[in-house]
């Protein structure tokens, strides 16, 4: 049993109060039993127990299945910002079809897990996802979810949150969802985007986007005025600027390389996880190409590119599909036909695949 003071009800007393309440009582009694349990909560939330809490927890579902819309709202917004508040009641409350009601404690409630905002975001409503979108922090599980669901407002919302993590999924579907919306556009180029995805955002944006960018990231100046066919850019400067993680890509990949520990294996197992710049880094370090070329042949819209550096890297067909699939995944786009380019990529001599090759080293005008 706890009780804060002598005169304070402790929630055993209310436990019975509740039986008679439930069985006899009007609305206004349950409203009024609801306030005193929450208040009784709140004065000693920091010192009870997990096992005293879980008893509120009872007492507060078994009151919030027979009050009114209001007194919920007036709950939620009342335990909302308590750290240790009653999970069961928090979550009840989350899963609330009434967003008055919900989003209170979507917004705030640090009881709610990624596993349960996950399960919230996939099933309720948008009102619901705006409501996630403005916690304080939000893991890229979590926006990978808003993003794939969430409508205008919410997608904006969670961009615009400077707490929200991205994957690289997150953001490939981003890039995709801001094609002529030039407001999300600048917003996603405000944050620190895979370089591959950066390239394909500024691909798409229109001048006047590429001008706030520039003027908002002044280090990667030299890639905004770049324009490529097929709504592809590509980066034609070797000494472009980089994202940080990105050098450690292209390090790791070096250190690799000079260890003599870097072979089609790592090619596959960095495709095949989705990372595109150590991908990039290797297969220019076993084409013998500056990083620059291979990536300029890695991000065009068809898989020829890929294809010609993978067979002067002496890559076998089931590592080139590893990267053409992580290409398609990364991009978003139509899938490209395995079948096809298995039979090109077999006929294709090595030796046609190095002329190529030194015809894109001229072409871009980069040292080998």
């Amino acid at each position: 049993m706890i009780s804060k003071t002598a005169t304070s009800p402790s929630p055993g007393n209310l436990l019975d109060e509740l039986q008679s309440t439930l069985a006899h009582g009007t609305v206004a009694r349950r409203v009024e039993t609801l306030r005193r349990v929450t208040d009784l909560f709140i004065n000693g939330a920091v010192d009870y127990s997990d096992e005293q809490v879980g008893l509120f927890d009872d007492v507060f579902q078994c009151l919030i299945d027979h009050i009114e819309t209001s007194a919920k709202m007036l709950l939620a917004n009342r335990l909302a910002p308590i750290d240790t508040a009653p999970p069961l009641t928090i979550r009840a409350l989350a899963f609330d079809d009434v967003i008055e009601v919900a989003g209170p404690v979507l917004s705030q409630s640090m009881r709610l897990d990624d596993k349960t905002l996950i399960q919230n975001a996939r099933s309720k409503s948008q009102a619901h996802l705006m409501a996630i979108s403005t916690r304080k922090t939000l893991s890229g599980a979590v926006t990978e979810v808003l993003v794939q669901r969430g409508n205008d407002q919410v997608i904006q919302s969670t961009v615009n949150n400077p707490g929200a993590e991205f994957t690289e999924r997150g953001f490939t579907r981003l890039v995709s969802r801001a094609e002529g919306d030039d407001n999300l556009t600048a917003c996603i180029g405000m944050r620190p985007v895979p370089r591959h995805l950066y390239l394909k955002l500024l691909a798409k944006a229109s001048d006047t986007v590429r001008q706030r960018l520039e003027a908002a990231n002044p280090q990667q100046a030299a890639e905004v005025p770049n324009v490529v066919k097929e709504a592809t850019l590509r980066a034609r400067s070797a000494t472009s600027d980089i994202t940080r993680n990105t050098e450690i890509a292209h390090a790791l990949i070096k250190s690799l390389y000079e260890h003599g520990r870097l072979d089609e294996s790592e090619v596959a197992s960095f495709a095949d996880a989705g990372k595109f710049d150590e991908a990039n880094a290797s297969i220019a370090a076993l084409a013998n190409v500056p990083v620059a070329i291979a990536e300029n042949m890695m991000i065009e819209s068809r898989a020829e590119g890929v294809m010609i550096l993978a067979k002067v890297a002496g890559l076998s067909w089931s590592t080139v599909r590893t990267i053409i699939r992580m290409r398609d995944e990364l991009s978003g786009g139509e899938p490209t036909d395995l079948g096809a380019c298995k039979d090109t990529y077999e006929r294709l001599r090595p030796s046609t695949a190095q002329q190529v090759l030194r015809f894109h080293r001229m072409q871009q005008n980069v040292p080998a």
